[in-house]
């Protein structure tokens, strides 16, 4: 027993040792090594390296030609298969080949390919293992020492921004791109260079400094527009200084759609980081307001690349490539004309319109006022000019029409809509109102409605022309809380609008006391509306009382129904009726805008926005005019801080100035 005891240790110690010094195999070494490669670990891959292969190339290269390699393809999903092989016999050489896959995403698309790998069993510090026998190869298989991996990209032409009859909003133009011949600028002619070119001294010297910058080379400095005549005529009779026509993004129709079409600029180093996964670089330009921006990723169309091999014979092969595709153009139902019209028309005042075909929806025009020159804007303003747009008090950065505002009077006829198909408002009975003021009961304290017009009693047909607000005040209170938020939500309040530009949506805001809910009915209280609302609200008047969904783009279909029946078609016409008696009645609010032979209808309105409780504040001054007998243009006007300057008449005529131009 002993003995076979002794026997059985022997032979177990015999395997033990057999097992520790068995040699390493070539499939498991290469093995390793590919797994290093899949984990990108290159500096521990170069460990694996054979002699011959460490002479042709150092660490610090390899590792670092991978990596700038990866990186500049944008190399990504890299996976390299290795099956090892049955029954290899290959370790009981000196030397042995493996086949392997690599696939791999780039910039350019996928790149896959097969390659044989070599191995040596070499001898290092005493000891034999299987190396790599790497070239360049492993790589990719068509590059050889002294080719050169070439990455070329074709730039897409951007899609252009259209209105409905192809005039370019946001066109591809060309600017002149001003510089100086290096060498030849001196400290005479720098002082007028800045002036005109809107740099410092010490930005122009840096420019000109540059490390690449040889002598008698163009120095580009900054681009100016080429309307800009006097001033390229002034840049030019200077000595060193050259202009040249690049391509650029323009803006035809300048600051009247400089809100809603917006500009192009650099790329933001935020904006790519949020941006990068969509084939964004750093050296593109993207839309930085307005529809640029909205629609960026349809204008700005994908980036050609090319990524091949250059032989030292010029010969190319291609690893990859991936076609330029342009820019999709955006076409809307804006009409440039009636913009600019729209735009010119109100002036230097502040505020915002719109214009809608209120059958269609199609939206016409979208102005905010004042604003800013796009192509500056493009160009890039100066230090004092941006710091002159921030600091003006009109604020002309401002997109108004996106934003929401007290509406005033021209909220009564959804007042009275509500009131009309709820009940509480019957328009042939005429309620007796007396005097200027009115408050519910003395729980109100101090606190009265007050209205313009002195007179008793009031029907719908007078509340309208005289634009009573106690009339509303009282239709409101009787309408109820609950019944006047689900009348103002059918109307679209607190639904975000579907609308290709975002738009702030309506608000109800509180009604959580009498006189909040009275101040809602004639459009104070904390009641806020966009334009575009207030254009869509008007709708069901003229369309037997279905609400039309605002549309911008002009692939959007038209006349769809954003709400069914807000108001039966009979108290839609009632409502449309008296509207046109706003304007064509002697003691309506609207009669300045009365034409002849065209029938206006529409409605005005004076919102108090108050600084401070018990402040009187600034005030809006609003009109919506419509032609009442063939309704296919809707005009809605908001003027800023019209009190003590006629209030609402203000946009009053200059709605009508511009249906003169227009009917």
């Amino acid at each position: 027993m002993k003995k076979f005891v002794g026997v059985l240790l022997a032979v177990i110690l015999v395997v033990v040792f057999a097992g520790c010094s068995k040699e390493p195999q070539p499939q498991d070494r290469f093995a390793e090594y590919i797994d290093l490669w899949n984990k990108q670990k290159f500096d521990k891959m170069y460990d694996y390296l054979s002699n011959s292969a460490k002479k042709k190339i150092s660490k610090e290269d390899f590792t670092s030609r991978y990596e700038k390699i990866y990186d500049d393809l944008e190399i990504s999903d890299l996976k390299i298969h290795f099956k090892k092989p049955k029954d290899d016999k290959q370790g009981d050489n000196d030397k042995a080949q493996y086949s392997f896959t690599v696939d791999m995403n780039s910039v350019g698309g996928p790149i896959s390919f097969t390659y044989k790998a070599n191995l040596k069993k070499e001898e290092k510090n005493d000891k034999k293992n299987w190396y790599v026998d790497w070239n360049t190869g492993f790589i990719f298989p068509q590059l050889k020492e002294g080719d050169k991996i070439s990455l070329n990209t074709v730039t897409p032409k951007r899609g252009e921004i259209l209105d409905r009859f192809g005039n370019s909003l946001a066109a591809n133009g060309q600017v002149y791109e001003v510089g100086v011949v290096a060498g030849k600028l001196d400290n005479s002619v720098l002082e007028p260079l800045s002036k005109l070119l809107k740099m410092s001294p010490d930005q122009i010297n840096k420019a000109v400094g540059a490390s690449w910058v040889q002598e008698g080379m163009f120095v580009p400095l900054k681009k100016v527009s080429m309307d800009d005549k006097e001033r390229v005529a002034q840049l030019v009779a200077l000595e060193p200084v050259q202009t040249r026509k690049v391509e650029a993004r323009v803006y035809p129709y300048g600051q009247a759609a400089a809100q809603l079409v917006g500009y192009v600029g650099p790329i933001t180093a935020e904006r790519l980081e949020k941006l990068k996964d969509k084939g964004y670089t750093a050296n593109d330009v993207v839309g930085v307001r307005g529809l640029e921006q909205v629609f960026d990723e349809q204008l700005k169309g994908t980036t050609g690349v090319k990524i091949s091999i250059k032989k030292a014979d010029g010969s190319e092969e291609v690893l990859a490539e991936k076609p330029v595709e342009d820019g999709k153009d955006i076409k809307l139902t804006i009409d440039a004309d009636l913009q600019v019209a729209i735009f010119d028309e109100m002036g230097k005042e502040a505020g915002t319109a719109s214009a809608m075909n209120p059958m269609t929806g199609e939206t016409l025009a979208l102005v905010s006022s004042p604003s800013f020159d796009p192509n500056q804007a493009m160009l890039g303003f100066s230090t004092d000019e941006w710091k002159k747009l921030q600091d003006d008090k009109k604020k002309p950065l401002l997109t108004r029409f996106s934003q929401v505002f007290a509406p005033g009077s021209v909220m009564k006829p959804i007042t009275a809509a509500i009131g009309l198909e709820s009940g509480a408002i019957k328009p042939d009975e005429g309620v007796n109102i007396e005097g200027k003021q009115w408050q519910k009961d003395k729980s109100w304290g101090g606190y009265y409605v007050t209205r313009v017009h002195v007179g008793s009693p009031i029907n719908l047909e007078k509340s309208l022309v005289y634009s009573d607000n106690i009339y509303y005040a009282q239709a409101a209170l009787k309408i109820g809380k609950d019944g006047f938020t689900a009348g103002l939500k059918k109307f679209g309040f607190e639904s975000e609008l579907d609308y290709a530009y975002p738009l702030e949506t309506s608000k109800i805001g509180g009604l959580g006391s009498e006189i909040a809910l009275a101040d809602s009915g004639y459009g104070q209280g904390q009641i806020q509306m966009s334009i575009v609302h207030l254009l869509a609200s008007y709708t069901p008047f003229v369309n037997s009382g279905n609400m039309i969904k605002p549309i911008l783009l002009a692939d959007d279909k038209q006349g769809q129904v954003m709400q069914e029946g807000v108001v039966s078609r009979d108290h839609a016409a009632l409502i449309s009726a008296d509207l046109r008696k706003v304007v064509g009645d002697v003691h309506g609010t609207a009669h300045a805008a009365e034409m002849k032979d065209y029938s206006l209808a529409g409605k005005t309105g004076t919102a108090e926005i108050k600084q401070k409780q018990g402040e009187t504040g600034t005030e809006l001054g609003w009109f919506v005019g419509y032609n009442y007998k063939k309704p296919d243009l809707m005009i809605g006007m908001m003027i800023e801080d019209v009190q003590k300057r006629g209030g609402s008449s203000i946009p009053v005529k200059k709605v009508k100035n511009i249906y003169t131009k227009w009917k």
